[in-house]
């Protein structure tokens, strides 16, 4: 009996390990991350405008908390923010760049997290974090222009 349970048990994590599942799951953490950060900087841009940053997102970053980012002064800090929320997601999607896209988020999501939001990290910023992790380790799947990259240098 638990020889037979083990052997599904073994079938099953081959069936749910294979490259095609995990394709798919890479894909799906990468539109969720994109979408998480998109949305976000579709809040800092005027309305109708594709990436035009509003004077609310650079006032918003002149004030308490997040004009307690470091180095940055604020209105530069409103748009870098907004072009990293709208073209590290658009690379995620494609899964162009992938790691270096999440990277480049978690280093935003740490930024936050530390000077923006301190009390954010259970439960919203521990996830992000984890999405992003997902994706530094993996990269972005198979179904990805990266992997048509790096089949080409195979």
């Amino acid at each position: 009996m638990l020889a037979t349970l083990t052997r599904y048990y073994g079938r099953l994590v081959a069936l749910l390990s294979a490259r095609l599942p995990e394709s798919l799951l890479l894909l799906f953490v990468r539109v969720v991350l994109a979408g998480i950060f998109w949305r976000s900087g579709r809040t800092k841009v005027d309305e109708g405008s594709w990436i035009s940053v509003s004077d609310s997102a650079r006032t918003l970053f002149g004030e308490d908390p997040f004009n307690k980012v470091p180095l940055l002064p604020p209105d530069m800090a409103a748009y870098l923010t907004t072009y990293a929320e709208h073209i590290l997601p658009a690379l995620l999607v494609l899964g162009l760049f992938t790691r270096l896209s999440a990277l480049a988020l978690l280093g935003m999501t740490l930024v936050i997290q530390l000077f923006v939001f301190p009390d954010a990290w259970w439960p919203v910023h521990s996830l992000w974090v984890a999405l992003e992790l997902v994706l530094i380790v993996r990269g972005g799947g198979g179904l990805s222009i990266d992997a048509l990259f790096a089949g080409r240098r195979a």
